[in-house]
């Protein structure tokens, strides 16, 4: 017994006890989020749109501290091209796949009046892409590589005289798909009083035109205030470098001129800091939410609506995916026997066609060669008599020089028989004298 008990304390001292309390635990659900999202790393993707030597590669650079691959594109492209590079990055615990997307010789034709279209047409097949995805029965989205643009840095010329017809133009055909961001590129080469003018400016031509650009969200507490504040500051007046300038006891990403040095990272200088804050620390990922819940969304319907899918009948009673399924499969075998019945009559139709034609055409040719038919029947009687009595003809020449030969050869014969009895004779009378 001793030892029973001896065992049981044992077992007693190594059990857990769990202490009732208040404390349930779902209040980690968000830490668990998060260790998720770290886990699997986020997808960004951001695409360019400016004329060619604008600065757009730079920028990108400058944003996100680092060298991209980028090459200097000619002026002479005949239509524009998008060109797409993904990179792995990561800054402290955090993996972030991003892809820029470039638009090489966009603004360079004489004829700009489709220079849009190339853009409008990647944005959509990345949509379609992800829609396909989503309509497979053996789907992976979690390991799928979300290709949809996050964003639209659109690079406006420093002109100060407002924005040219193709900004408008493009950026009217985008607002519903991507979120635009409009920055003016090259802020160092116009003057302070005259940047403020020119947003102004811009700011107006596009509420003018009905243009939506992406505004940064206020709702959320911790950051309306701030995004509030930057609202106001949009387009971005913004400079990029690769360079780096001693500034005081720092190395800082400025551009070096003749009368002086602009900073990339001074406030006071561009708008670089305010547009990285808004669209990587503050932002990014609002960017990526609203195109999944916005923009992707309204494609989608699009797209099945297009396909013939909604979601109530003509009663307006709601219907469900298999049953339009189901109505659109039976229209279309429907349509598809209509067009199989059609084409077999066209086919019968012309098979009469063709054979009432090489009637026709067997007639004409028989009435017009039967004259010729029995001249040529004629000549190749006339032929075969010709032929048979030319090898008649040959028969006899043949029997004749064969008698002709026999008869040489008996004259031969009987020429060299009266030779040797001439020869004889004459050897008869020689003996006779002597004697």
């Amino acid at each position: 017994m001793a030892a029973v008990e001896v065992e049981r304390a044992k077992l007693e001292a190594n059990l857990r006890n769990l202490k009732l309390s208040g404390h349930v635990g779902f209040d980690s659900l968000p830490d668990q989020l998060v260790n998720k999202s770290v886990q699997n790393g986020f997808v960004f993707n951001i695409l360019c749109i400016g004329e060619t030597g604008l600065g757009k590669s730079t920028l990108m650079d400058s944003l996100f501290n680092t060298s991209f691959e980028s090459t200097p594109s000619p002026h002479s492209l005949p239509s524009v091209k998008l060109k797409a590079h993904t990179y792995e990055l990561q800054e402290s615990n955090v993996r972030l796949k991003l892809t820029i997307v470039d638009t090489v010789g966009y603004g360079d034709q004489i004829n700009k009046e489709d220079s849009f279209k190339a853009v409008v047409d990647y944005i959509d097949a990345q949509f379609e892409a992800y829609l396909q995805e989503e309509l497979k029965i053996k789907r992976s989205l979690s390991t799928y590589h979300d290709s949809r643009t996050h964003v639209c840095l659109y690079f406006i010329c420093p002109t100060g005289h407002g924005l040219k017809s193709i900004d408008l133009v493009c950026m009217k055909k985008l607002d519903t798909k991507v979120n635009i961001i409009p920055i003016i590129a090259k802020a160092d080469t116009i003057s302070k009083t005259e940047l403020q003018k020119f947003k102004s400016k811009i700011i107006s031509e596009l509420q003018n035109n009905g243009v939506h650009i992406y505004q940064f969200p206020t709702d959320d507490e911790s950051v309306s205030d701030v995004n509030t504040s930057m609202n106001a500051h949009v387009p971005f007046a913004v400079v990029g470098s690769t360079d780096f300038v001693r500034v005081g006891n720092k190395m800082m990403r400025s551009r070096q001129y003749p009368w002086g040095t602009v900073q990339v990272e001074n406030e006071s200088h561009c708008d670089f800091v305010k547009l990285r804050e808004m669209l990587i620390r503050t932002n990014m990922e609002d960017m990526r939410e609203k195109t999944h819940c916005r923009h992707y969304e309204l494609y989608r319907k699009k797209r099945l609506e297009q396909m013939g899918f909604s979601d109530v009948d003509s009663e307006n009673k709601p219907v469900s995916f298999q049953q339009t399924f189901e109505a659109k499969r039976s229209v279309h075998l429907q349509e598809l026997q209509q067009k199989e019945d059609e084409m077999r009559q066209m086919f019968v139709v012309r098979v009469k066609e063709k054979e009432s034609e090489l009637k026709d055409a067997e007639k004409e040719y028989f009435h017009n060669v039967s004259p010729l038919l029995n001249h040529c029947l004629q000549l190749h009687g006339k032929f075969d008599k010709l032929k048979k009595d030319h090898t008649e003809e040959k028969k006899k020449l043949e029997e004749s020089r064969k008698k002709l030969e026999d008869d040489i050869l008996e004259f031969n014969r009987r020429k060299s028989q009266i030779a040797q009895q001439a020869q004889h004779h004459t050897l008869t009378l020689g003996k006779s004298k002597k004697k």
